[in-house]
């Protein structure tokens, strides 16, 4: 890494976030056309931004039809997101693998301490089939820089993961089974057992193959098959290179470089730090895409700055930014 916003988002802390965010916004409105063509529609003019709670967020629906990059280059990787036939996928163009590299593993570490200290095993069927879903790639580098003989990836291997599960248990190793949440289930189902030295970590996920369900429910089923007191959750998406992180009840926290506030179902640029609305995010690490991420799930926001999802809104409920979107 060497743009000087490149060293300075990593490095920012709470008096800092502010700053780099203003200037991080100006970098993006001149060098993103996307971006400025989403502000300039809502008429609002780049130099007019002078505090961080100004600074519009562009709807996360913009991935899906538009290539959403701040400067010109050649991408390192394109990041998908899973989906139908029917639906259209988002693509992110990731101008440097570094980063997202970096800002996944200093998060994880900050939550979780040094990973070379866990055994990470990823059950992750579907998303593993794909060749460009960013929780993958992610996932294979957690593996690799855990070094333990037994970390690796688990497609539909129930078995294979229960033997090895127990294993690790025998000898009182810490261990992540990081799992898209319909495999965790079907997991669950099969071989429940008690773990005491391992983390169940689900990153959501059910793309049609069981009923949807709410992550309470989800948590239920898997704390009961495993004896476990708390489900952890991991809160990512395509369109961002950072991850907020639960360790229980679906109360996720976030790196220094990342910030969430919610906005009004009815008034989308009505932004407030706290409350019920539809979340919006700052993730500095997107430098080269767009820091300011107005997505589609539905939360709140506590004063703390934790946050807990609640659901989704539906495209047709979407006022204000999707009627943005389709004019732009």
């Amino acid at each position: 890494m060497n743009s000087k916003y490149e060293d300075k988002v990593f490095l920012a802390d709470q008096a800092g976030f502010s700053q780099l965010a203003l200037e991080l916004f100006r970098f993006q409105y001149e060098h993103n056309s996307v971006y400025r063509e989403y502000v300039n529609a809502l008429q609002i003019v780049g130099d007019d931004v002078q505090r961080v709670e100004d600074i519009p967020y562009l709807p996360i629906q913009f991935f899906k039809t538009r290539d959403v990059r701040t400067t010109s280059f050649q991408p390192e990787a394109v990041f998908m997101s899973s989906g139908t036939t029917q639906t259209i996928n988002s693509r992110h163009s990731v101008k440097s693998m570094a980063i997202y590299q970096h800002s996944f593993m200093k998060a994880f570490e900050l939550f979780y301490g040094p990973v070379s200290e866990w055994c990470i095993i990823g059950l992750l069927p579907s998303y593993l089939e794909r060749s460009n879903s960013s929780l993958v790639v992610m996932a294979d580098e957690l593996i690799r820089r855990s070094g333990h003989t037994s970390s690796g990836f688990y497609l539909y291997e129930h078995e294979k993961l229960a033997a090895v599960l127990q294993e690790l248990e025998s000898k009182q190793q810490k261990t992540l089974l990081i799992g898209v949440t319909f495999g965790l289930l079907d997991f669950a189902e099969k071989f429940p057992m008690p773990l005491r030295h391992t983390i169940i970590m689900e990153t959501g996920g059910m793309k049609g193959r069981r009923e949807e369900m709410t992550r309470q429910e989800v948590h239920d089923i898997l704390r009961t098959a495993f004896q476990l007191d708390a489900v952890h959750s991991e809160y990512g998406m395509t369109e961002l290179l950072s991850q907020g992180y639960s360790k229980g009840e679906g109360i996720f926290l976030t790196p220094p470089w990342m910030k969430v506030s919610v906005r009004l179902e009815d008034d989308p640029l009505d932004v407030r730090s706290s409350g019920t609305g539809i979340i919006n995010v700052i993730d500095l690490a997107n430098i080269y895409s767009c820091c300011f991420i107005a997505t589609e799930d539905v939360g709140r926001v506590y004063e703390d700055g934790s946050f807990e999802v609640q659901g989704r809104v539906d495209n047709s409920d979407i006022r204000g930014c999707s009627l943005m979107v389709a004019g732009l």
